[in-house]
């Protein structure tokens, strides 16, 4: 080699070392995340040695659906534009629960890159089918050009097929099996062109399923419940409908109401799957909606049920509700709850499902509460301490319209977060992992290794409730300086409400914390003495009710290289 390119090669590395420095530096390095969480509830209601919390799931993890094969049952939920999409886990007990992945973990099943938090996938169903040894996962998924679609597999603990798109319109598909090796699709949709008679008002359809093909039979389709229980009172949005099989009848059980205060679950029967279906006397079967606003642990909107036969061969419910604070707003989203059902009659009764629901339930009987144990979720108050020195993340931490492996790199010293151009706001894949809000009282604390180099470089915390209303608190730079902001946006409109300048000369520790409504963002600078930044702020923003959409609170290590906080 030449003299001169041996200059040249020796200054081409010194640049990539300096410039390869330099990236190290301007790229967050996490090196832990504790969340904990302290709900009154639960203090003050210990558990006996024969009972387990309810809700089941807590935090955003609605529309609960389930299905058993054996003694595996596998429970499923919606996810929206959340990556991956559809946590699916499993139970022997129906009390403790593993959480083993989710149904749709890669960019050619889910295509939720450009579209709202509140997109993306609604509702899904889960359904063994003995005749052929397949579980089927069937769902809407507002992006991408899918529409209705259906993913298989003969082990959900080994992932599933890409989508197979269905050739209906409309939301929530359930896929039932019957005996006879026939099977059928019912779902929501809207009534006959011309014949809509107001809003809310939707309809029950039923089509036959080839099974061999994958897709709906063309002309079979039927409308089996118009409108509601009684067409007359006006009932809107009945939707999420499963059919079951009981003593060679169909029963055909839906959501009513719609996905809040009025919420309910109502009951239909049939001597034939596809009908016609007459409702029970006694709807609705499950619902909160008539009692007190005021009474204590309350749990509303419950509804969007799902049945399956337990280990004790006794009849169980899995639908969603949820825990408002103490401004009757939700933060944790709609959870996944449980309930026994009395199946002693003709139709199937959630047991003290339309009295004040209990935050505690007795166990099957022969099972013991595991909960938090092993792999097994947590429930109740629990802490959970992540050091990310693992090479496989846990299930629960989640990214937003693309993989988290997109933009995560595990490092001797923790996590790193390889920062998108694109802020939070964006309706775009975003370099955020996310933990889901489970608690009314919650701390999550993170310690971060990071020197930004200009104002558009941020890392730090971000609360999410949609891309139009969030906190963002975190580290950027202006002017050779190193500042602490704290951002609110609120129906898109973004305001700095505290900035600080720091010395930066150690790791930064990061806290978010909330009790009820009340939220309040700190830091500390020498690992240990947190420092409050914007006083308490409210979690208005964080809630359903004031943001609208689908989802719950989710708190997100978060790096964008397209910040737009910039302290004043």
């Amino acid at each position: 080699m030449k003299k001169n390119q041996l200059v040249l090669v020796k200054v081409l590395l010194a640049l990539f070392v300096f410039t390869g420095c330099s990236a190290q530096k301007n790229t967050p390095v996490f090196s832990s995340a504790v969340y904990e969480g302290n709900d009154d509830v639960y203090n003050e209601n210990p558990l006996e040695e024969d009972e387990f919390y309810n809700p089941i799931l807590q935090g955003f993890y609605p529309d609960p659906a389930i299905a058993r094969k054996g003694n595996d049952y596998y429970l499923v939920a919606s996810s929206f534009a959340v990556f991956p999409g559809v946590p699916i886990f499993h139970s022997n007990d129906l009390v403790n629960w593993t959480q083993i992945g989710h149904v749709l973990d890669r960019k050619s099943q889910l295509k939720v890159h450009d579209t709202g938090i509140s997109a993306g996938i609604y509702a899904p169903d889960i359904r063994y089918n003995p005749n052929n040894d397949t579980f089927y996962m069937i769902t809407t998924q507002f992006a991408g050009g899918f529409g209705n679609i259906v993913v298989k597999t003969q082990d959900p603990k080994e992932g599933w097929s890409d989508p197979i798109k269905l050739d209906f319109q409309g939301i929530d598909p359930a896929i039932f099996f019957d005996d006879d090796g026939k099977a059928y699709v019912v779902h929501n949709d809207a009534p006959n062109e011309g014949e809509e008679l107001y809003q809310g008002h939707r309809v029950i359809k039923i089509w036959e399923y080839d099974v061999e093909n994958d897709q709906v039979i063309k002309g079979t389709d039927k409308i089996i419940v118009n409108g509601g229980v009684d067409l007359s009172k006006k009932p809107i949005w009945i939707e999420a409908p499963h059919i079951y099989k009981k003593d060679d009848r169909y029963y055909l059980m839906c959501a009513e109401g719609g996905t809040g205060g009025w919420h309910s679950e109502v009951i239909f029967v049939s001597d034939d799957p596809m009908g016609p279906y007459e409702p029970a006397p006694s709807n609705p079967i499950l619902s909160q909606r008539y009692l007190n606003k005021d009474r204590e642990n309350k749990v509303d909107w419950a509804g969007h049920a799902d049945l399956v036969v337990g280990p004790d061969d006794k009849y169980y419910g899995v639908f969603l509700g949820i825990r408002p604070n103490e401004k009757d707003r939700v933060n944790t989203g709609r959870e996944t709850f449980i309930l026994p059902v009395d199946w002693s009659g003709e139709f199937p009764v959630f047991e003290n499902g339309l009295v004040p629901m209990e935050p505690k339930l007795e166990m099957p009987e022969g099972v013991e509460n595991k909960t938090g144990e092993g792999n097994y979720f947590p429930n109740g108050n629990f802490t959970y301490t992540e050091d990310f020195s693992s090479e496989k993340l846990d299930y629960r931490w989640i990214g937003l319209r693309g993989p988290r492996e997109d933009f995560i790199e595990f490092t001797k010293n923790g996590l790193k977060i390889n920062p998108f151009e694109v802020n939070i706001k964006e309706v775009k894949p975003t370099s955020t992992l996310f933990h889901r809000q489970q608690h009314k009282d919650f701390s999550f604390t993170t310690t971060m290794s990071y020197k930004p180099k200009s104002e558009k470089d941020l890392a730090g915390i971000t609360t999410v409730q949609s891309e139009t209303f969030n906190y963002v608190f975190g580290l950027t730079r202006k002017d050779k300086k190193y500042y602490l902001v704290l951002e609110r946006t609120e129906k898109g409109s973004s305001k700095i409400l505290a900035s600080k300048e720091i010395e930066l000369k150690n790791d930064l520790k990061l806290k978010v914390e909330a009790e009820e409504d009340d939220f309040k963002f700190s830091y500390a600078l020498d690992g240990e003495n947190f420092e409050n930044l914007g006083g308490t702020v409210s979690g208005d923003i964080l809630s359903t009710n004031v943001a609208g959409g689908f989802t719950g609170n989710m708190i997100g290590l978060y790096a964008t290289s397209s910040n737009d906080a910039v302290p004043e």
